[in-house]
């Protein structure tokens, strides 16, 4: 019996907050008895955005704002007639506030 793999990417503007949520995920696959790969930090992501201080007589003034975007991804192999239920209670879990959760199946 061939096993499928979820993928399941995290992405949060916090670290802290992206941390608990992907050890809340292992520690729920494990209490399913899953096989677990992660969490394998992926690069984080800068966006820098330049505003004018003064609109009309200091052009020079600017100022820098920078939002990281942090990223996780955690593997789970499973059966497939695992897969539904598995991520059904994955989604449905209750993660931090202002962390994405992207579920991919393959």
């Amino acid at each position: 019996m061939s096993k499928t793999s979820i993928k399941i990417k995290l992405k949060a503007f916090d670290h802290r907050q992206i941390d608990a949520a992907a050890k809340k995920i292992v520690l729920l696959a494990r209490e399913l008895n899953v096989e677990t790969r992660g969490p394998v930090p992926l690069p984080t992501s800068r966006s820098i955005y330049t505003i004018l201080r003064s609109v009309h007589i200091n052009k020079k003034s600017r100022e820098q704002f920078e939002s990281r975007t942090h990223k996780r991804l955690v593997i789970l192999k499973l059966s497939p007639a695992n897969q539904k239920a598995v991520t059904e209670k994955i989604s449905r879990s209750q993660l931090p506030a202002g962390v994405w959760l992207e579920i991919e199946v393959s």
